[in-house]
């Protein structure tokens, strides 16, 4: 993988900034899906949210992306509120999608052109030069003219990678990256998220249920269960950790006899 030099320019042309999460709650209608939610993730971090199915997770990470307005509390990327007209203007925050999200009448080369052609970032010349610095950064040079239809999972997976980092954004936002990959493919995208994060001047949060991505190459983990953050730890804590819940989240036992699914029934009656 070919990487950019840290000390170029536009490496340099912005620095990495925190996030505070403030009592954030979220309602949909009757349903509380997020309770007095507080984190505080460090400029240049790699932060990882995880938590069983329906925890609340994703529902997350569209408050921090300001996608959507918190019920109660209030995010701020480097002091601003995401969902306001200052921020946007003033803030790139990428969001990597779980299904990837790409245009599929378009190109691979004219998904990654897209963002700053139509905010006229820079010329052509400069945007085609930028698209193929990015591809080839992710091993992608030879699928530029491929259609999303015509590439692996994988692929897919890393050319919505690419997308985002044409918006030379300060915060980089994923949502599951790692679902629905073989291991080979999983391990290659964590080890590009870390790689990313050592030479690009970016703060990342990751959203997953992927126990070897979040236990290698985060610096801290939150885990919420039920809408509710339980504990946010070091993966060295995480691993050391005697909570139960943790450890029964982390390393759950299989049991033949008394399968999971047989007490859920048990506890809906």
């Amino acid at each position: 993988m070919s990487i950019p030099d840290p000390t170029s320019p536009a490496a340099a042309s912005h620095q990495p900034v925190g996030i505070e999460v403030r009592g954030v709650g979220k309602r949909y209608g009757r349903q509380t899906v997020l309770t007095d939610i507080n984190l505080s993730v460090r400029p240049g971090e790699i932060f990882v949210i995880m938590g069983p199915s329906g925890s609340g997770k994703s529902v997350l990470l569209r408050q921090i992306a300001g996608l959507e307005t918190p019920s109660a509390g209030v995010v701020l990327v480097d002091g601003l509120n995401p969902t306001t007209p200052e921020a946007r203007s003033r803030l790139t925050i990428a969001l990597v999608f779980q299904a990837g999200a790409l245009f599929n009448s378009l190109s691979v080369f004219d998904n990654l052109a897209l963002f700053p052609t139509e905010h006229r970032l820079y010329d052509r010349a400069t945007i085609r030069d930028k698209v193929m610095e990015t591809l080839r950064m992710l091993s992608l040079e030879n699928a530029a003219r491929k259609f999303p239809s015509e590439l692996s999972g994988g692929m897919k997976k890393r050319v919505a990678i690419a997308r985002a980092l044409m918006m030379e954004p300060q915060v980089l936002l994923y949502d599951e990256p790692t679902s629905e990959l073989d291991p080979v493919m999983s391990a290659t995208i964590t080890e590009i998220i870390a790689t990313l994060r050592k030479f690009t001047a970016v703060t990342t949060i990751v959203v997953t249920h992927d126990r070897d991505l979040a236990l290698t190459i985060a610096d801290r983990v939150a885990i919420i269960f039920g809408g509710r953050i339980h504990a946010v730890e070091t993966p060295q804590s995480l691993r050391e950790s005697r909570d139960p819940a943790i450890c029964d989240f982390l390393h759950p036992a299989i049991d033949l006899e008394k399968p999971r699914f047989k007490q859920l029934e048990l506890a809906n009656e």
